[in-house]
């Protein structure tokens, strides 16, 4: 009897420290009334485009483009991100920036116009590319030392239509739309 006790209560002692050493994270759903972008201001939508991302002390930012979210990473680090979301391109579902796939190619109109999606898998981003005939598969990993560059004529064309979302976070970063390179 006390031989099973002592068993018990070891296994509810390696089940509290097992939930208590290992924080977990979600992604928080997008509200588009509310969210904005915490690099270039402006609306998060709900769409395949959003991102996020949670500190280890429990601060979630949410980002309109791929983009917003490595200009963050760049000027804050990485070292105390818990855990960062992207969305798939096809169903919108979330999933970890480092287990996604991802396409670039410059002509993808993205929020922001840096030509970043994302998908589930490589099977999907491979699809799309093929599907589209253009764009280039990339891996978490790889977008690390990706050249981020905003399309400046992709931007160009929405100030012309009236869109104004890439005029604006000209205007809010002052001289970014000259300084393209991130």
């Amino acid at each position: 009897m006390k031989r099973w006790s002592l068993v018990l209560m070891v296994a509810m002692s390696l089940v509290i420290l097992a939930a208590c050493g290992q924080k977990k994270y979600e992604p928080v759903a997008i509200n588009e009334d509310v969210d904005i972008c915490v690099v270039c201001n402006m609306q998060v939508k709900d769409d395949a485009y959003a991102t996020q991302l949670t500190t280890k002390d429990g601060k979630n930012y949410k980002f309109d483009d791929i983009g917003c979210m490595n200009e963050w990473k760049t000027s804050n680090g990485t070292e105390q991100i818990g855990m960062d979301y992207v969305r798939d391109y096809n169903d919108k579902s979330w999933i970890e920036f480092s287990k996604a796939s991802y396409v670039y190619d410059a002509s993808l109109r993205t929020p922001m116009a840096y030509g970043v999606i994302s998908f589930k898998d490589k099977a999907a981003a491979e699809a799309f590319v093929k599907e589209q005939a253009l764009g280039t598969v990339l891996t978490a990993g790889e977008l690390a030392s990706h050249e981020w560059k905003q399309n400046k004529d992709m931007m160009n064309m929405d100030m012309q239509s009236g869109e104004g979302h890439m005029e604006e976070h000209s205007s809010e970063e002052g001289t970014h739309s000259e300084e393209t390179d991130m």
